[in-house]
């Protein structure tokens, strides 16, 4: 993935899930720093057609060195 890469919500679900499994945190864990409920993790992660995309940002925001930007969502480091 280039600097730039325009993404989509599957692919920033994709990486979501990424770097959350790369940061060690079960889903349970991830929603309790995400003050969300845990089905909403599982859903960010699994179910890119739903509209979740503030909670992929936040946690790849969280979870990796990147920051998503958008509307158009790309990553670029912080």
């Amino acid at each position: 993935m280039k600097n730039r890469d325009i993404l989509s919500e599957a692919q920033l679900a994709t990486l979501a899930k990424r770097y959350r499994e790369a940061a060690g945190k079960t889903r349970a864990e991830a929603a309790r720093e995400m003050g969300v409920k845990q089905p909403s993790i599982f859903h960010a992660e699994e179910t890119p057609e739903q509209s979740l995309i503030k909670l992929r940002m936040r946690m790849i925001d969280h979870y990796s060195p990147f920051k998503v930007n958008g509307p158009g969502f790309w990553l670029e480091k912080k």
